[in-house]
């Protein structure tokens, strides 16, 4: 379990990160249009999970909108945000935001937060998924993660990035 705060009081999460040079677990999400998505669908490409507890909080809305920008630069790269969010939320927020260059995902079933370990396990955000980042190459190979841990701080832009 992580050990993870939000606004300094404690909580954790049903497990801890898949560790970096591990086979990433496969997932399957929904998207904005409530088609799925599943890890073998972008086979090939660098990955960036952009993992968060809701779209409509300030900091995890800052995360997607600075993802957003600097994605565009990269090749083969495509960034995931993931979150409990219904896929309309999703919707609603890149359109609003003009967000075109990540793809949202929710994480509608559960089975997310449960493979990854970033559901909280307790909690006032118990069953939402906790900020994290997870890098994953063209290989299929986790080669980069971080827990935030502290949930109301963004998370470590560039060293995700570096990771590429």
């Amino acid at each position: 379990m992580a050990n993870v705060t939000l606004k300094s009081n404690p909580f954790t999460t049903v497990g801890d990160l898949p560790k970096v040079g591990s086979k990433a677990p496969s997932f399957t999400l929904t998207n904005t249009d409530l088609a799925e998505v599943s890890l073998a669908d972008l086979a090939g490409s660098n990955l960036v999970l952009n993992i968060f507890p809701s779209v409509d909080t300030g900091t995890c809305a800052t995360s997607v909108r600075t993802f957003n920008q600097k994605v565009g630069s990269l090749d083969n790269t495509k960034v995931l945000c993931i979150s409990k969010d219904l896929p309309f939320a999703h919707k609603r927020f890149c359109g609003a935001e003009g967000i075109e260059n990540v793809l949202s995902l929710s994480d509608i079933s559960g089975d997310f937060g449960k493979d990854y370990q970033v559901a909280f396990a307790n909690g006032p955000l118990k069953g939402l998924l906790s900020r994290s980042i997870v890098v994953i190459n063209t290989a299929g190979e986790v080669i980069y993660t971080e827990q935030v841990s502290e949930t109301t701080n963004e998370p470590d832009y560039e060293s995700a990035l570096a990771a590429l």
